[in-house]
């Protein structure tokens, strides 16, 4: 029996070049989770679950307030958010400040059933907070989805003093 995986959208070299922050917002919005982590805190980083306002450049994060990382956000801290694509063909790093935030029109527009399985109390439970990291800038790497094309870099880079091309590295400001 063939078991048919559903057409996954590899990462597009052209579109990383000429607009690569809709490519980052559609790979934030295509992932379940990322790393998340607050500069300074000396807490490992995360995964958290994004739920991106792109009008305002933010990506929003449910948390409880007795969470480690919740309790090291202080005035003026910064985070970290990691992004691995599906195919782990494409990979970013957002970074800006952050902040506890519960906004309760943002809670009720990115509620849904998997964040209600983790506060008993629903929208009213006690340990319910946001977090919310405005974007400053971010790092993308796209990388081809080519085996032949990455073969072909990779020999003809042994054979030259040339690095071998095998995707788009592009830094973006908000």
């Amino acid at each position: 029996m063939t078991i048919q995986h559903p057409e996954r959208r590899m990462a597009d070299l052209k579109m990383a070049e000429s607009d690569s922050k809709t490519q980052l917002f559609d790979e934030i919005d295509d992932i379940h989770a990322g790393m998340l982590g607050v500069e300074g805190s000396g807490l490992h980083m995360q995964p958290m679950a994004p739920q991106l306002d792109r009008d305002t450049n933010t990506i929003w994060f449910f948390a409880k307030k007795s969470a480690e990382m919740v309790e090291a956000i202080k005035p003026g801290s910064h985070a970290h958010f990691c992004v691995i694509g599906e195919d782990h063909d494409y990979h970013a790093c957002v970074a800006g400040p952050i902040s506890v935030n519960l906004d309760t029109a943002k809670r009720d527009q990115y509620w849904n059933s998997v964040v209600e399985a983790w506060f008993e109390g629903g929208k009213d439970d006690p340990q319910l907070t946001m977090l919310a990291l405005k974007m400053s800038d971010a790092k993308i790497w796209a990388s081809t989805d080519s085996k032949l094309k990455f073969g072909w870099e990779i020999a003809k880079a042994n054979l030259t003093d040339d690095d071998p091309h095998v995707g788009v590295t592009k830094e973006i400001r908000f």
